[in-house]
């Protein structure tokens, strides 16, 4: 009986929601006096981009998406906003989205619980907690593949900013430029450093614009660098210099990273080896013996 119930409990939320998914362009369309709005504001221009009925259809969803997330008072977490920041996620709808998708998986999990014959309702908790999770487990893993990617492409940089510097470039101009020609191999890097470009042109201190980096990073490479920077920018010590002996140490550093995942497979590979190949090897080996011994018994 209790399974029952949730079954069809989750049944009438899946076609409530649909239902609302469905009736939302027709019951949020704009009003007489927004259209007059929207016909006065309207560019007339021959470059003007096409919007397509797929991008009305999700702009309309994450509005109705934003208007109940104020409903439920789910505001808008700062770090979470800063974690998206981390993961190179810019941009309102992704939080949106994000939102959408913890509240409608574990509906999901619920739903696809029912299906289960046995334990129903242990699965449908289980698959709704997976559910929930899910986003943040993606959003963690999207973190740390983003870190990943600047940290491989930090020493790199540095070489090629001590080049620009020694060139007798700024170091502005020379973060700048190292950016640009890092688009390609390291886009995160040239994100990173447009971005200090852009918040220094804006009038953010230069120091100011070096921490915001090493904050959204969260990075410990970008935090010592920036510690260097602020120390050499204040002290007036050579930069050149700083950063020379910072690109040594950095890349020892990297050496030793490597020699530590190098030791770690000794332990690692002791897994596959005896759960996967031992088990060949005895079938290879032992089993024209046993079969032999099982045809001399027969």
């Amino acid at each position: 009986m209790t399974v029952q119930i949730a079954f069809f409990i989750a049944l009438a939320i899946a076609i409530l929601l649909g239902v609302a998914l469905v009736s939302a362009p027709w019951l949020l369309r704009p009003s007489d006096e927004a259209r007059r709005l929207l016909d006065v504001v309207t560019s007339k221009r021959p470059d003007k981009r096409t919007i397509r009925g797929k991008e009305i259809a999700m702009e309309r969803v994450l509005a109705v998406a934003r208007s109940f997330r104020a409903r439920l008072g789910l505001s808008e977490d700062e770090k979470l906003r800063q974690r998206f920041v981390s993961a190179g996620l810019k941009g309102g709808s992704k939080l949106d989205v994000y939102f959408i998708a913890r509240f409608m998986m574990p509906m999901t999990g619920i739903v696809a619980g029912t299906f289960i014959p046995q334990n129903t309702l242990f699965w449908c908790l289980a698959l709704a907690a997976l559910g929930y999770l899910l986003p943040d487990i993606w959003l963690t893993r999207a973190v740390k593949n983003r870190q990943k990617r600047i940290r491989k492409g930090i020493p790199d940089a540095i070489d090629l900013l001590v080049i620009c510097v020694e060139a007798g470039l700024g170091l502005d101009q020379a973060m700048l430029r190292v950016g640009q020609e890092l688009t390609i191999s390291y886009p995160e890097l040239n994100e990173e450093f447009t971005q200090i470009h852009l918040e220094q042109r804006a009038g953010k201190a230069r120091l100011d614009a070096w921490q915001g980096l090493a904050d959204r990073t969260k990075l410990p490479e970008f935090t010592a660098l920036v510690t260097m920077l602020q120390q050499t920018d204040r002290f007036g010590t050579p930069i050149v210099r700083a950063l020379s002996r910072y690109s040594e140490e950095i890349r020892i550093d990297r050496r030793h990273r490597a020699e530590e995942a190098a030791a770690k497979t000794k332990v690692k590979i002791l897994f596959p080896l005896v759960m996967f190949i031992f088990p060949c090897l005895f079938i290879v080996l032992l089993g024209p013996a046993v079969l032999s011994i099982m045809r001399n018994f027969h």
